[in-house]
């Protein structure tokens, strides 16, 4: 979407985020005597449904929904304790953990299926092809960890590609340029890339289900102390899929204006992330050996930080699920 910001799929941004906490948004500040559950999101076609919830009066409590231009901000602003949730990726989340943040997720919105994807030059036909080759990504991030992930199953690793680290605008505009030979982007700068002439995807976040999912995650202090509250937001957001699917239209246009896109784009993009139905969210926190078991796949992306060199020791895990509110929801 013509309006998503570069920095939503950051996964080791958040490393940095205790330390910046200081960044204060006024806006998040409750007004009133009765203070509202403070509820970050940005732009991605799994969170844009919270905007119907706010229009809607869906939410069952009061609730300050706070929009951020900059995914990054909105990391931000939960480490340094101005939001109470915020829309974010598991990779995100178990970052922050990895610097010293309590957070646990609540409640699965979507998977990213199709997105998030790895392009290539013309010539380049399997992933075989690109041992040896200059694959640009920005380091750390989810579309990195996909690129890993695609390599692995290929039997290659990061030693096998002469990986080139840069910002995902960046990367895609080398890309085009011809300076690298594969890139690893999310949209809308897959549209980017394959700008380039004969570029095409090789493969993308569809042929890793679960691999990048995206969730309302809390602050562990927040859900103790307001269990109700939380189990309230949670219901919220699957009365909002039933009111958009009820409501197609009426619902569109609210997406469609949050978003700042045409229907048709929107519908384009949000083709490539798949939303969680009550009983698959249900599923997904149960123990699993795949990336659509919430336990296996935090395990995966700890391993992977490790590896990456974005964290010095496995982050700690317990705690971090918590899916006693979706397994209420009736």
């Amino acid at each position: 979407m013509t309006r998503f910001r570069k920095s939503r799929r950051r996964l080791a941004a958040s490393l940095l985020l205790l330390s910046l906490g200081a960044t204060a948004l006024t806006a998040c500040k409750p007004t009133s005597t009765t203070t509202p559950v403070r509820i970050g999101y940005s732009a991605w076609p799994g969170w844009f449904p919270w905007k119907v919830t706010e229009s809607k009066g869906l939410f069952g409590v009061p609730v300050t929904l706070q929009w951020f231009d900059g995914y990054l901000d909105s990391i931000n602003a939960l480490n340094a304790g101005q939001l109470d949730c915020n829309s974010q990726t598991l990779g995100d989340t178990i970052s922050s953990i990895a610097a010293g943040a309590d957070l646990q997720v609540v409640l699965t919105n979507d998977y990213s299926t199709g997105n998030d994807q790895i392009i290539v030059a013309p010539g380049i036909k399997t992933v075989a092809d690109l041992k040896g080759k200059r694959v640009a990504a920005e380091e750390g991030t989810v579309d990195h960890y996909l690129l890993l992930l695609g390599l692995k199953k290929a039997g290659l690793s990061s030693q096998d590609i002469t990986f080139v680290p840069l910002e995902t605008g960046a990367a895609a505009a080398a890309f085009v340029a011809g300076k690298v030979d594969a890139v690893g982007v999310f949209a809308p700068f897959t549209t980017q890339a394959l700008k380039r002439p004969g570029s095409s995807t090789l493969f993308s976040s569809k042929d890793f289900p679960g691999a990048i999912s995206d969730h309302l995650v809390c602050r562990a202090d927040f859900v103790a102390k307001n269990p109700e509250a939380i189990e309230k937001l949670v219901n919220a957001w699957f009365s909002t899929l039933n009111t958009i699917k009820a409501e197609p239209a009426a619902a569109m246009t609210i997406l469609t204006e949050r978003a700042g896109v045409s229907e048709a784009e929107y519908k384009d993009y949000d083709a490539g992330t798949t939303i969680l139905s009550l009983a698959e969210n249900k599923q997904v926190f149960k123990v699993g050996s795949t990336m659509k078991s919430l336990p296996f796949a935090a395990k995966e992306i700890s391993n992977f930080l490790v590896e990456a060199g974005l964290a010095k020791t496995p982050p700690k895990l317990n705690g971090l699920l918590q899916p006693q509110f979706v397994d209420a929801v009736k």
